[in-house]
């Protein structure tokens, strides 16, 4: 099964922007950067889950909310996701 995330070969999603890169910022606000570095320890440094579990949660985001979301706002859904699951963040 397919999901939302696996866009290949799929049409009318528009172009892909290729702007300079020349001074691209690794992260466009310091929450981006937190909630990398928090992914980070989370899965390398205490294993409280894998990087495949973290993806498998990004990956089930319903279709319009992926969308709708940044990279790193998708990152933040799936840490929020695998913590609820796995009992460490309580439910909302």
């Amino acid at each position: 099964m397919a999901r939302i995330n696996d866009m290949g070969g799929m049409e009318g999603l528009g172009p892909v922007p290729l702007g300079d890169q020349g001074d691209a910022r690794p992260f466009q606000a310091d929450w981006e950067a937190r909630v990398f570095a928090l992914s980070r320890v989370l899965i390398g440094e205490l294993g409280l889950f894998t990087s495949d579990e973290f993806r498998d949660a990004i990956e089930r985001m319903p279709p319009r909310e992926y969308l709708g979301a940044s990279y790193y706002e998708r990152w933040l859904v799936g840490l929020e996701t695998v913590l609820r699951e796995k009992g460490i963040l309580p439910d909302a």
